[in-house]
């Protein structure tokens, strides 16, 4: 069994956790729950099997709370009615209450759409256009091929691009990779 200083991994890992929590919930308060169940999930998986890649783990681990959060905000606001909040738009926007508005519409649009992929589909768009991974370090993640996470990929752009275009969200190249 293998002994693992929480602490230092928290301290060393936690503001990745953070950062994949918050970009995709957009608030402090979704981010901290998901932070905390992120490391008591892991603190659990380590106890119980040898883990490979702590930092894999934990990334995996809080894109899938994450989304968990986004479907339960989504059934909420199907439930109740009510509007998501987005994130605050990034700094570019600031002087401009248009783009202001048009950003959080976006976000809060993105996340909706996100909320209703399949599993498979939300964790492979997460884990590359929030965390950063790589088509190998995804594959991996989800034991597929690489050419399986290309294909899935595209698949998970076209659908995406498709829901913001049904919701009337300008998409002007979002998803477009250079």
């Amino acid at each position: 069994m293998q002994v693992y200083d929480w602490q230092a991994i928290v301290n060393e890992q936690g503001p990745l956790v953070w950062q994949t929590a918050y970009r995709l919930l957009g608030n402090d308060a979704d981010a901290a729950d998901c932070f905390q169940e992120t490391f008591l999930a892991a603190f659990e998986i380590a106890h119980a099997q040898r883990v490979r890649n702590l930092c894999g783990l934990l990334v995996r681990l809080a894109t899938t709370r994450a989304i968990d959060r986004l479907r339960q905000r989504s059934r909420q606001v199907q439930h109740n009615g009510a509007a998501l909040t987005g994130a605050d738009a990034n700094n570019a926007c600031v002087g401009d209450p248009c783009a202001v508005a048009q950003q959080r519409e976006l976000a809060a649009q993105l996340r909706q759409a996100i909320a209703r992929l399949p599993p498979p589909e939300s964790k492979a768009f997460c884990l590359r256009y929030v965390s950063g991974l790589s088509y190998r370090q995804i594959a991996r993640e989800l034991d597929i091929s690489t050419n399986a996470t290309g294909v899935l990929l595209h698949r998970v752009k076209r659908k995406l691009r498709k829901a913001l275009q049904v919701a009337q969200v300008p998409t002007g190249g979002v998803f477009y990779e250079r």
